[in-house]
């Protein structure tokens, strides 16, 4: 499948907006479609590899999820992106869909504070089990009485 033809199987999905970009193409989702477009993109577009997750924090703008998936065989990349709404830490896990998923989604835990729902393990792996708050939170303030060191 190349890259037009992903392009049109997306945008034969519910609710996903394909950005301009050429490569990776990049598909933003509402939270409740976070992981039947992940599930579509590797039954339907060939998207096996599951390469990246993070979050951003835009501040205002709340917490959005980011995840890059591949599909190794044509060189089509996919970047998919979830806006959580206000005040929202949680998203659905990837982890059923790709294991890959599973370590990112606990660094996702650990730094920004995101449930990821359906997770098998979900825990602390960068910081101590006794850590306060999540170090890349916009609302960490470096003058907490936790500092980002210890």
């Amino acid at each position: 499948m190349q890259d037009a033809d992903a392009r049109a199987r997306i945008a034969e999905f519910p609710e996903a907006i394909i950005g301009p970009s050429a490569q990776p193409i990049t598909v933003t989702l509402p939270v409740a479609q976070w992981a039947s477009f992940a599930q579509f993109a590797k039954d339907t577009l060939g998207s096996t590899f599951f390469s990246f997750m993070s979050a951003v924090d835009w501040k205002d703008d709340n917490l959005e999820v980011i995840a890059w998936i591949d599909n190794t065989e044509t060189g089509v990349s996919i970047l998919m992106k979830a806006r959580l709404g206000a005040g929202v830490t949680t998203c659905p896990s990837l982890v059923p869909v790709y294991r890959g998923a599973n370590w990112m989604e606990r660094e996702c835990f650990d730094m920004f504070g995101i449930h990821f729902e359906g997770h098998p393990d979900l825990r602390r792996m960068l910081l101590p089990e006794d850590w306060v708050g999540h170090p890349l939170l916009k609302s960490y303030a470096v003058d907490t009485p936790y500092p980002p060191y210890r």
